[in-house]
């Protein structure tokens, strides 16, 4: 039986880009946008620390993937799917002075932030659900007392965030 070049060809290419994509998933850098598992977000006091605690991130292999800054907020996102960002006191204002936020995936965010309010108050704890700490991008915080220091935050898909504040940092 004759194979054609074209056809071995091909499964080398398949197998070139299975092995690539098994090698980035194993070192922690997936290059593409599936699975979403959310993310862990921490606060700096200043544009300063946050560039001081990436640096930092970086001497240690966590590096920089890209940015995605917006209205005031300067948000690292690492290629582990932790987040460093600097929000301006207002934001944090209306987060309730939150320093981290535990980033979960929604297809409808509001809805989401509604019922984790409301299973947090049927649980004895306060809740509130907070949609205009960030406007530029959809984003339901939960303020709550369940957590020390920390909000919840549901967001859509990484696929399905805007685009237009994207700072890729290929070159890192």
């Amino acid at each position: 039986m004759l194979v054609p070049k074209w056809l071995v060809a091909l499964v080398c290419v398949v197998l070139a880009v299975l092995a690539t994509w098994t090698y980035l998933l194993a070192s922690g850098r997936n290059p593409f946008p599936f699975p979403d598992r959310g993310s862990r977000i921490f606060s700096t006091p200043s544009p300063e620390a946050k560039d001081a605690i990436v640096a930092l991130l970086a001497r240690h292999g966590i590096n920089e993937r890209f940015e995605a800054n917006s209205t005031g907020i300067l948000r690292s996102i690492m290629w582990d799917g932790t987040i460093i960002n600097y929000a301006p006191p207002e934001v944090l204002q209306k987060l309730g002075h939150a320093s981290a936020s535990i980033g979960l995936v929604a297809d409808d965010p509001v809805a989401s932030a509604n019922d984790a309010a409301q299973f947090l108050r049927s649980r004895g704890f306060e809740a509130n659900v907070v949609l205009d700490a960030e406007p530029a991008i959809p984003i339901a915080f939960v303020v709550t007392n369940a957590t020390s220091g920390t909000v919840l935050n549901f967001r859509k898909h990484m696929i399905d965030m805007p685009r237009s504040q994207l700072v890729s940092k290929s070159g890192r």
